[in-house]
């Protein structure tokens, strides 16, 4: 007689009765889609290290945002690079280079677009450090009024919220202090809360000119081994008013998520940096994976971690895979 009554299998045996009790969905809505905006006009200009991602120039940023807007896709974040670099980045903060015109543009355009931007100090300074330089060091307290005229700059241009990945200590409540300051109580901080010194960045520096001219970042970035201090630098952004909390890399740092996601109970998004992205992409282009199988499956996997939203470089293709799947 057989004495096998638990049977975890019956659960699986038709693709509607998976669907009903599947635990986790990936969305179009859970997607942030990332741009990255240039000087000048008409420009698209495919990435060498990012293939199927552009240098945009505001007009074509706009383009590209409308097609995320047509796709679901709620939300995209702006990354620039300026027409000019010095030692503490002034550019960052002037109102005519790349982020704040293509913020006012997809504002002006694309309404029913959430508009998020970076701000950081790397491609903006010709150190290509994430701050203001003090005898070879990186100075986090001079550091952080410098970061508050950046946000201050994208919020006047429209962002609806600001996103720092600078890993300064304090910075989310200088901040928060400096947009309350000058009436803007609305826009919304999403930290880059634990954001690790990872091998991950390198296609994304490229693309944006940020590779640091001395030394590392590794005295401001997170150190690869650290778990506890994530929840830390965690707890110290919810304290300090962040809104939305971030973890970047994705893939590596699932751990990292599900401890956040217990510890946490703010929204929680990831950043699939484009260090996976590459690797997808390499992969495919030698036909050795399924890319849409294993960019859906690696997505799923960090909103079972407990992400609440993915920034991710795929999200175009993702969304229009959903719907697809929908049809």
């Amino acid at each position: 007689m057989n004495t096998l009554t638990r049977r975890p299998r019956r659960l699986r045996n038709h693709p509607q009765l998976r669907r009903m009790v599947r635990e986790h969905q990936l969305t179009t809505a859970d997607l942030i889609y990332p741009l990255f905006v240039v000087p000048g006009e008409h420009i698209r200009e495919e990435i060498p290290s990012l293939p199927g991602q552009y240098h945009l120039s505001a007009d074509q940023a706009v383009r590209v945002a409308k097609e995320a807007a047509a796709l679901g896709i709620p939300a995209v974040e702006v990354f620039g690079i300026p027409t000019y670099k010095d030692e503490d980045g002034s550019s960052a903060w002037q109102d005519d280079q790349p982020v704040q015109a293509a913020v006012r543009a997809i504002r002006r355009e694309v309404p029913e677009l959430y508009v998020m931007t970076d701000v950081c100090m790397c491609q903006y300074t010709t150190t290509g450090h994430c701050g203001h330089v003090e005898d070879g060091k990186i100075s986090n307290d001079a550091t952080l009024p410098l970061l508050a005229k950046v946000a201050l700059s994208h919020a006047r241009a429209g962002a609806h919220m600001i996103a720092p990945s600078d890993m300064m200590d304090g910075r989310i409540g200088a901040l928060r202090e400096a947009l309350d300051g000058e009436g803007f109580s609305d826009v919304a901080i999403m930290s880059y809360a634990a954001k690790y010194a990872s091998a991950y960045y390198g296609p994304f520096r490229d693309a944006v000119h940020s590779a640091p001219q001395f030394g590392d970042r590794k005295t401001y970035q997170m150190d690869c081994a650290n778990a506890r201090e994530a929840c830390k630098e965690i707890a110290l952004d919810v304290d300090e008013g962040a809104d939305i909390i971030m973890i970047k890399p994705a893939l590596a740092y699932l751990d990292i998520v599900r401890a956040a996601r217990e510890a946490c109970d703010l929204p929680i998004c990831v950043y699939n940096v484009s260090g996976e992205y590459a690797m997808v992409k390499a992969a495919a282009a030698r036909e050795l994976i399924d890319e849409r199988r294993l960019v859906l499956e690696s997505l799923l996997a960090m909103k079972r971690a407990g992400a609440d939203i993915i920034i991710t470089y795929h999200a175009l293709d993702v969304a229009r895979w959903l719907k697809e799947r929908e049809c």
